[in-house]
């Protein structure tokens, strides 16, 4: 497919941009999406992950003017710095820049919370951690709602479950 461009040389970027929910695509020669600014390229490795994520913070990084003097205080690590080359010093510049990171993770992904799949062998007890919070939860509403019965079912259920992944 030919650049949407400057339609002589072969499209080798594809956009997807969603704004108010519509979608939009675009199909650029590297060239075309370089002088557009549409995405940062560097000529060691145009394609990585710290470029995209390094122009996805571009985007916004003028509402977050105050931040770029955030410094990690374990690493030395600036905002600006991150933003630029889309790469954490340290494990602590989680922590350092979680404000800015929070409406970042929200506009990627939609959530700043991981809610993935849990592996067969290894995700027994976490889905039954999941399934004991949720039946305390309906155990909570049963008592406010007077309905004992009710609420003992699930205490025993809660006991049950509580046994079988040794009793944390």
């Amino acid at each position: 497919m030919l650049c949407q461009r400057c339609k002589n040389r072969e499209a080798s970027v594809h956009l997807t941009k969603i704004v108010n929910g519509k979608k939009a695509e675009i199909y650029l020669c590297e060239e075309c999406a370089r002088e557009t600014g549409q995405i940062a390229f560097s000529s060691e490795n145009s394609f990585s992950f710290q470029n995209l994520l390094a122009g996805m913070l571009g985007t916004g990084v003028e509402r977050y003017e105050g931040y770029r003097n955030d410094i990690c205080k374990s690493c030395g690590l600036n905002y600006n710095e991150f933003t630029e080359k889309g790469l954490f010093g340290c494990d602590d510049c989680y922590d350092s820049f979680s404000e800015q990171l929070d409406p970042l993770l929200k506009r990627i992904h939609a959530s700043n919370r991981h809610n993935g799949k849990v592996p067969e062998r290894s995700g027994g007890n976490l889905r039954t951690r999941k399934e004991i919070k949720g039946l305390k939860k309906e155990l909570q509403e049963a008592i406010q709602a007077e309905q004992f019965e009710k609420a003992a079912e699930l205490r025993d259920k809660i006991r049950e479950l509580k046994d079988n992944i040794g009793g944390e």
